[in-house]
């Protein structure tokens, strides 16, 4: 890390370059995060497009797969243009990374369907998340390393925050682009065809990404290290093959990034998943709802990251993934009495079992969403996960058959296609609403706010918007001061797609699967507090604090 310098900060205000230089960068990386987030926001229809073989259940996984393929590759990304990053310059690198990005994006928009050209089109479509997957591994870095080394001391939290809230304003860009196209086209043509449309008009995005971005100098800090004849000529090896450093990349990591993740992915796209595939709230509704929640919220990354110039990143980092922890729970409990209210009460008040001869009752996790599940007690305590039903499963006698328990009624369960209609008919009758029945959260207008039920649903959104911008309005700063000029992009890159890329892309499919082998609804929910509480562990005891060292070093 740096050394620490008592160098006070700049009285003076943000200068026109620097200006120039936060708004260049972050236009850029906000259309990365859009063209990124397109896919995740509309996971659902693109899993009927391009999974249209499969059942739904195993479709919806697929879909989030797919998603998560993006996340999966994003640290080879971070390799390959963290390398080129220190070793050709910070402007070239992301310049690169965005093109890749932007031409993938517009690919997906006129790809065939599978409906069309068959299994070619799952395939050319992971392949083209793949594609920006690495893509977006090299762009953050390069971006909130290119405005921190323009950042006078003292005020480097604040100039990165800016950065920071590209990725919550790409999310928000796509979502609104979604519901425009939605509301002009109404829901049927949406699903199949105008759904290509977001996708399509990002090329407009990227011309003009790549034209601002065609007027930046490269970074002086890099520029005179440069010039200086001190720049690294391996920076891989320097950066993880020397232990003083990788040290500090596996705290930044395990102490940091990983909490910051899953914090981030929970308040975002798994509140968004959990609104749809499982409170059934209609599409629609639930992106507007995330919408507004972004809207009052992005503000406050810049509040975070500003605040940590004064009272440093770590303890603003570590106290949002310990509160969010603490209080994921009882949020989402919450959000689904204001949702769902008749699905809550179906929880509290329907008593369902799945009662077998545990011999023919396998493990229902399923992450990868590869396994197919045959014998009865399987498909029947599948079919109930998906449809948000709260169940539990009884031994029955050896050799016995399967059979649903709603309330005391027995329900004779043979296979999936004679008897899930049965199961579904027993547990509406005991309560538990389907899409679309009144009492779920709908809003008819995206100013459709003030209706108690909307309000307070935006109001818990905005609170787990509250701690994503706690956990992620710092991180930038802190990831570009532990790090040395030289091998900078490499190393603050790695840990930053590793925590947000594994930790955070697989939160929805995996949170998702644990709902689905337990059979409850907010059990997903173990999986970000788990890995927060970690963080807030680590962090306390071995991440330094950064806010005072010289980067210039």
């Amino acid at each position: 890390m740096a050394t620490v310098t008592t160098t006070s900060p700049r009285a003076a205000g943000m200068t026109k370059d620097e200006r120039f230089v936060i708004l260049a960068s972050s236009l850029g990386t906000v259309f990365e995060w859009y063209d990124f987030y397109l896919y995740g926001s509309l996971a659902a229809i693109i899993g009927a497009q391009f999974f249209s073989a499969y059942p739904p259940a195993t479709r919806d996984i697929f879909a989030l797969l797919a998603f998560a393929a993006g996340f999966l590759v994003r640290p080879f990304g971070a390799l390959v243009f963290g390398r080129i990053g220190d070793l050709v310059g910070r402007k070239y690198t992301f310049l690169v990374t965005i093109l890749i990005m932007g031409l993938s994006t517009f690919i997906v928009g006129l790809l065939p369907n599978a409906a069309t050209i068959g299994i070619a089109a799952p395939i050319i479509l992971i392949a083209l998340r793949l594609l920006q997957g690495l893509a977006l591994g090299g762009e953050y870095g390069g971006a909130a390393t290119y405005v921190a080394e323009h950042a006078p001391p003292g005020k480097r939290g604040y100039y990165t925050s800016f950065i920071q809230t590209t990725a919550t304003l790409g999310l928000f860009l796509s979502l609104l682009v979604i519901l425009f196209t939605r509301t002009i086209l109404g829901e049927p043509e949406f699903a199949a065809w105008g759904w290509r449309i977001p996708f399509l008009v990002s090329v407009l995005l990227l011309g003009v990404s790549v034209w601002i971005r065609l007027r930046l100098n490269e970074s002086p800090i890099f520029q005179r290290m440069k010039e200086e004849g001190k720049g690294s000529k391996a920076p891989l090896t320097e950066a993880f093959g020397n232990w003083s450093n990788a040290k500090l990349v596996l705290i930044a990591l395990l102490g940091g990034v990983m909490g910051q993740g899953v914090v981030w992915y929970t308040g975002q796209f798994y509140a968004l998943f959990f609104l749809q595939s499982i409170l059934k709230v209609d599409g629609y509704t639930s992106n507007l709802l995330i919408a507004w929640s972004l809207l009052l919220g992005t503000g406050f990354f810049i509040v975070f990251g500003a605040l940590s110039d004064k009272i440093g990143r770590k303890p603003i980092i570590l106290a949002g993934c310990l509160i969010a922890a603490l209080t994921f729970f009882p949020i989402f409990r919450m959000i689904t009495t204001n949702a769902n209210p008749a699905l809550e009460k179906a929880i509290e008040t329907t008593k369902v079992e799945v009662v077998a001869d545990p011999k023919g009752c396998g493990d229902l996790f399923n992450p990868v969403g590869t396994r197919v599940f045959t014998a009865p007690c399987d498909t029947a305590r599948a079919f109930l996960a998906q449809s948000s039903v709260k169940y539990t499963t009884a031994p029955g006698a050896a050799g016995s058959g399967v059979k649903v328990v709603v309330n005391g009624k027995e329900v004779p369960y043979t296979d999936a296609k004679t008897s899930n209609s049965l199961v579904a008919a027993a547990v509406a009758a005991g309560g538990y609403p389907k899409a679309g029945d009144a009492g779920i959260v709908k809003m008819s207008n995206p100013f459709d706010i003030f209706r108690p039920q909307v309000a307070a649903v935006i109001g818990l959104l905005f609170i787990l918007v509250l701690f994503v911008t706690m956990v992620y309005g710092p991180i930038a700063a802190m990831l570009v001061e532990l790090f040395p000029t030289k091998i900078r992009y490499t190393s603050m890159s790695l840990p930053y797609h590793i925590g947000n890329g594994w930790f955070g892309g697989l939160l929805p499919a995996t949170s998702f699967a644990i709902v689905a082998s337990t059979g409850d609804i907010y059990a997903g929910l173990w999986y970000p507090i788990i890995f927060a509480l970690i963080t807030v562990v680590i962090g306390f005891f071995f991440l330094p604090e950064t806010k005072d060292v010289d980067i210039t070093k």
